[in-house]
């Protein structure tokens, strides 16, 4: 039997099951986010074995750290306890999806610099006529 949580699960349809336990709504807003879980344990200011813990369901976060949690996720305490409310994902683009415009956005600021820099050589040239 394939675990909840494994990496090799990436469709919505594979990890449909995993949203119903605290830990399985932990893995995936930490996903959603493109965190590891050592980057995540290390916001929380706990051990990654915990949060590993918490993320298997061998073990649940105090109530401070629950609330550090859904913030650190941008989600509520209430989704992260009972799976009410909006998941981490609802509405939002899929990281891959950010990271794409980010460097898109970057590659245009590129060339309007590029295209700024031929105007003022033509500007210049116009000028000086």
């Amino acid at each position: 039997m394939m675990s909840p949580f494994d990496p090799s699960m990436n469709t919505n349809a594979e990890r449909a099951g995993m949203d119903d336990t605290l830990g399985g709504r932990i893995v995936s807003a930490r996903e959603t986010l493109g965190l590891t879980t050592a980057q995540l344990a290390r916001r929380l200011g706990v051990k990654s074995a915990t949060l590993q813990n918490w993320e298997s369901d061998r073990s649940e976060p105090r109530s401070n750290k629950l609330f550090m949690l859904a913030g650190l996720l941008n989600v509520s305490p209430t989704w992260l306890i009972n799976g009410l409310g909006e998941s981490p994902d609802d509405g939002l683009p899929a990281r891959s999806d950010v990271v794409l415009a980010r460097e898109q956005l970057i590659e245009l600021r590129g060339q309007v610099e590029k295209l700024t820099g031929s105007i003022d050589q033509v500007l210049a040239r116009l000028e000086g006529m």
